[in-house]
């Protein structure tokens, strides 16, 4: 299991965009699934967007065409780029790292707080 340390949360205005970060603490391995979930006051945590090691993407139909997952190897970072922000992306945001081999090992994120409002 890995550390994540998650970085880039704050409050931005409608329309703008905001890039979030999430640093693992040692190497992730050649597979996995990375990607951010959020989760909202009084809901139920869902996911953003997800990327596996064979490059393959998912993402939330809210937020697709509009979020990018990225995952940088030689710096065990994990990202997600988000432009056109609506108030409705108000959450707590949560990196997430499955990885696949040896065995499947879940880490988590300890959250950071996106505030879209003007």
């Amino acid at each position: 299991q890995v550390s994540l340390v998650e970085s880039g949360g704050g409050l931005v205005q409608p329309g703008g965009s905001l890039r979030l970060s999430c640093v693992a603490s040692g190497n992730i391995g050649s597979l996995y699934v990375v990607g951010w979930y959020r989760q909202a006051p009084e809901k139920r945590r869902e996911l953003v967007g997800s990327l596996s090691s064979s490059n393959t993407t998912r993402y939330s139909g809210s937020v697709k065409g509009r979020f990018t997952v990225a995952a940088d190897e030689t710096k065990n970072e994990i990202s997600l780029q988000m432009t056109n922000l609506k108030p409705e992306d108000t959450a707590v945001y949560y990196c997430n790292v499955v990885q696949l081999s040896p065995e499947r090992v879940e880490s988590w994120g300890q959250g950071t707080q996106v505030t879209v409002s003007s």
